[in-house]
């Protein structure tokens, strides 16, 4: 039977019993978010496992707490081989490495404003344990927002800024993703990680978002000379763009210098790739194809700059009617 949507449900209480969760620090800051990625389904361009490794790196984050992996994952399923097994390493007969899933908490930040950057692997059993974790973390921290990452592969042009599509815990940030130029997604199957995660945010009242980029990828499978599917593997320009809006978003001021050289050259390096296909199969019709992705592709473009002057003009022209109705007073 379904819900009535008039009728409001009561919030999903957090299960206490069995989480596990250890924290050894609990870094408070007046405003702190959290940022969450997973090596998962939906890694298309490695925009879930890649960026939050790369803001741990870039930001410095230090290690605060960890999600103990009991439970939560397959050793091996019959017929798979190695697909679910741990990594383990050698040498000389003595195990040197154990590759294990972990699911490690980082922050970084002051007194002012915080991050706390969750670097996951998406559960393979128990996911109500799971998601019940992380949301014990992020009330634990006092996390004013939760945003995760995902990244879906589809064929559009490498040159242009990613389309990103979003999902919202509460329906009042729907607004706000539209500001973000973040198209709403009407997705409907399988869910993601992300996607589960969304869901039980909102039951708990919650505010959390979904960003999933559109990574470019090309099915030449048919062509001998071209060897199969061209994908980018780490999609510079998604995370970029996702950077932009989460920078402008929670006011992080990070500096996305180093994002910006990768994404050029990663423009750059999609150049030669297709320079290199286009010799090698001439009768693919490359040049046209990319042609006609471009016209057929609704290019959405997040320019802050412009969010910002259109926030102060609506100040200024309200500050001159409030003027102007006090004049009539």
């Amino acid at each position: 039977m379904e819900n009535d949507p008039g009728m409001k449900s009561k919030p999903r209480e957090p299960s206490r019993p069995g989480l596990a969760v250890d924290l050894w620090e609990q870094p408070r800051a007046r405003n702190v978010y959290m940022i969450i990625g997973w090596r998962q389904w939906a890694d298309a361009g490695s925009v879930s496992s890649g960026l939050p490794e790369y803001l741990v790196k870039h930001t410095r984050a230090r290690p605060i707490g960890t999600i103990y992996p009991d439970g939560f994952y397959l050793f091996q399923l019959p017929g798979t081989h190695d697909l679910l097994r741990p990594a383990v390493r050698f040498e000389r007969g003595f195990p040197k490495s154990l590759e294990t899933p972990r699911n490690d908490l980082y922050y970084t930040g002051n007194s002012q404003r915080g991050m706390v950057i969750l670097r996951g692997d998406e559960p393979h059993l128990d996911v109500e344990r799971y998601t019940a974790s992380i949301l014990h973390v992020a009330r634990k921290l006092n996390v004013q927002r939760i945003v995760s990452l995902g990244g879906v592969y589809g064929e559009l042009p490498y040159e242009h800024d990613r389309t990103i599509h979003g999902i919202v815990s509460r329906p009042e940030l729907r607004n706000e993703m539209e500001r973000l130029a973040v198209s709403l997604s009407e997705y409907h199957g399988g869910a993601s990680i992300g996607s589960y995660l969304c869901q039980r945010a909102g039951e708990q009242d919650l505010e959390m978002i979904g960003f999933y980029a559109f990574v470019p990828a090309y099915d030449f499978s048919s062509v001998e000379s071209v060897g199969g599917l061209i994908r980018v593997e780490n999609d510079y320009t998604a995370w970029l763009g996702i950077m932009r809006r989460l920078n402008y978003m929670f006011s992080l001021k990070l500096d996305l210098t180093d994002l910006e050289k990768r994404s050029r050259q990663l423009n750059q390096a999609m150049d030669a790739k297709m320079v290199e296909i286009e010799q090698a199969a001439p009768q693919l019709g490359l040049r046209e194809y990319l042609r006609r992705l471009a016209e057929e592709h609704e290019e959405v473009v997040f320019n802050p700059d412009d969010e910002f002057w259109e926030e102060k003009l609506r100040d200024l022209f309200d500050n001159l009617d409030d003027q102007q109705d006090a004049r009539n007073l």
